[in-house]
């Protein structure tokens, strides 16, 4: 810390001993107005206070009302210094090393055992071959299935509809009442009664009409092909 004693007011200046680029803070013992100057740079200042800076390795005067300030500035280089950049040294070379590639190796040799118990502890998928059941057989449960549904008359239909789909590749299941009567040929008599009430038991809020549900399976079963029946 170095204090001078002026003629006008007193200033302490910090550090006491700066070196280029250093934040210099002068502080008076009065209120003084600094005057700013091409030597220092003024960073910041208060009534009684300034804070300057300089990359001028030479003593400064800062001028004020109060008082000149006069601070030696220090270079921060060597004595004689040539102003030469130091000499580049190449980059250390670091050995190589192999614990990246064991931890890897490690890691797929456990994936790999893992993988494999998983698959020995996996049962054997076990292929279940259904018998198969002839399509008029099908249809005959399945008409003795729809005389206990909910919904007959539905029943009926959609088995009449799969058993006739399974026997003639033209009449699809996907086909309307209308198409499916149409394409019939000789079957539509026995298929009109049973589709309809189908049909209306499905979209009709009033359901299907009152009839003979009895009769219409039996007409249903008469849509067997001769040869089924005699096989």
């Amino acid at each position: 810390m170095i204090a001078f004693f002026l003629l006008f007011a007193t200033a302490i200046v910090r550090p006491s001993q700066p070196t280029v680029g250093d934040l210099i803070t002068i502080e008076y013992s009065e209120p003084v107005t600094v005057k700013p100057s091409s030597d220092y740079e003024i960073v910041s200042r208060t009534p009684t206070s300034v804070v300057v800076r300089t990359f001028a390795p030479r003593p400064i005067t800062v001028h004020s009302t109060g008082a000149d300030v006069v601070i030696g500035i220090k270079s921060v280089l060597a004595k004689n210094d040539r102003l030469e950049p130091a000499p580049l040294r190449p980059p250390r070379e670091v050995p190589a090393s192999r614990n990246a590639w064991i931890a890897i190796a490690i890691a797929a040799l456990c994936a790999a055992v893992t993988w494999l118990l998983v698959y020995l502890r996996k049962p054997a998928a076990q292929v279940v071959i259904e018998p198969s059941v002839p399509a008029d057989v099908r249809f005959r449960n399945a008409v003795q299935a729809a005389a206990r549904a909910p919904r007959k008359w539905a029943a009926l239909a959609d088995a009449t509809r799969q058993y006739l789909a399974a026997t003639y590749p033209g009449l699809g299941v996907e086909l309307t009442t209308e198409v499916l009567l149409a394409m019939s040929g000789g079957m539509a008599a026995a298929l009109q009664k049973i589709l309809r009430q189908g049909d209306l038991e499905k979209f009709s809020p009033w359901g299907a009409e009152p009839a003979d549900f009895n009769a219409a399976a039996e007409q249903a079963l008469d849509l067997i092909a001769p040869e089924e029946v005699a096989a």
